[in-house]
């Protein structure tokens, strides 16, 4: 066996805080090339926040009695159209946020346990693959 440890590999967390917030939302804009671009960042990195959603859901919810007076909307119209629509819009950026943040981080760890493994491939077999790649190649000529 090995002198060298080699650890198990590491499983990525959903990391929620890591996630595009208001406090990041000032490196994000600055990013972005262009007054639309600019615009567009901003605009979804608000309308992407759980601050956002309960806005809307607030905003939603007094707009409730209305629709439920005689020749409102009716009940069912007023999900379909008002609350869905509304509410879902920004939570549903913001589980996309954090599920980008998530997969960029299982990521990041797959490239460290591979780059890891490979240096210590380097490492025990005295220069690597192509010593083995030329001693195959010794084997399979007559």
């Amino acid at each position: 066996m090995s002198d060298v440890e080699i650890p198990r590999p590491v499983k990525a967390h959903h990391i929620i805080s890591n996630a595009i917030s208001i406090r990041g939302l000032r490196a994000e804009v600055q990013r972005a090339d262009g007054i639309n671009a600019k615009i567009a960042v901003f605009l979804t990195n608000i309308v992407g926040s759980m601050w956002c959603a309960y806005v809307f859901a607030i905003i939603a919810l007094i707009g409730l009695p209305p629709a439920l007076r005689p020749g409102g909307e009716g009940i069912i119209a007023w999900i379909a159209q008002t609350f869905l629509q509304l509410v879902l819009l920004s939570v549903i950026m913001v589980g996309q946020n954090v599920q980008s943040v998530a997969s960029d981080l299982r990521s990041q760890h797959t490239y460290d346990d591979t780059l890891q493994i490979l240096d210590r491939l380097d490492i025990h077999t005295s220069g690597g693959l192509k010593d083995l790649a030329d001693l195959i190649d010794k084997l399979k000529s007559p």
